[in-house]
């Protein structure tokens, strides 16, 4: 047993000795700053390895770009079984019935052309002038506007037509048809102006007349003649200024009228 003893206790003096020392062990004195640091060295927070239970953006999944589709916790109202299906075939196509008179054919011509050629944009005449206009009426005015205006709509309309097509004409042409139909709603336009203040004037003197009441009583005259003169007011004259009436001093030969 003893020589046992022994045999264990060299082994472990063995090892002490091949052990190095604790100092030789430690790093070198510039790195023991990092050592002592109780908070970690980047201030980015750490990143949980497990993701969590709850996600706060409910569409996630969902992606437009790469096209992954609905997510499963959304549910349509709409049955994918119950949509429409278009008819390809157009012999089985129901007919639809249109008005012939709609008001949107308004923005074409007769003919209903999507595009007018450049000779139908340029067959067109002046525009009216303000000489023309003064002599219509008030319904004749209001009617050449609106058609103006239909007019301006339609030329608009063949313009965006232009554009998607790209035909490359017609833009010269339809700029000079629209520049008379504007001179044509300017006229309108000065016209109305020009009634606008006569009629102003009117009212005006209208008010300060006493023969006219712009605001009569039921079943009452707008206009009565003599209205608000003043009467003359007549005074009896005495006998003796009845004589002296026709008297004009240095007239005649210079006599005194007699006494009655």
């Amino acid at each position: 047993m003893a020589s046992k003893h022994c045999k264990h206790r060299s082994v472990f003096t063995s090892l002490l000795q091949s052990t190095p020392h604790r100092t030789t062990a430690l790093p070198p004195p510039f790195l023991l700053p990092a050592f002592a640091q109780s908070t970690p060295f980047s201030t980015t927070p750490p990143v949980s390895s497990k993701p969590t239970k709850k996600w706060n953006n409910s569409t996630r999944g969902m992606s437009a770009i790469k096209r992954s589709g609905l997510n499963k916790r959304i549910k349509l109202s709409v049955d994918l079984a119950k949509l429409p299906r278009p008819v390809l075939d157009p012999s089985l196509r129901s007919a639809v019935e249109v008005d012939p008179n709609h008001g949107l054919y308004g923005f074409f011509n007769t003919t209903r052309d999507a595009l007018m050629t450049p000779e139908q944009l340029h067959a067109h005449g002046r525009g009216w002038t303000v000489q023309e206009l003064r002599v219509k009426s008030w319904d004749d005015l209001w009617r050449l506007w609106w058609v103006s205006a239909l007019e301006v709509n339609r030329i608009k309309t063949y313009e965006q037509e232009r554009e998607r097509v790209k035909a490359g004409y017609g833009a010269y042409e339809a700029e000079g048809r629209l520049k008379e139909v504007r001179l044509t709603q300017k006229a309108v336009r000065h016209v109305l102006t020009e009634r606008w203040y006569a009629w102003e004037a009117a009212r005006v003197a209208a008010v300060e007349d006493p023969e006219v009441d712009l605001f009569p009583p039921n079943g009452g005259k707008g206009f009565v003649s003599g209205r608000g003169v003043e009467e003359e007011v007549k005074v009896e004259k005495l006998p003796f200024q009845e004589a002296l009436g026709s008297y004009q001093p240095g007239a005649g030969s210079g006599q005194q009228p007699s006494a009655p």
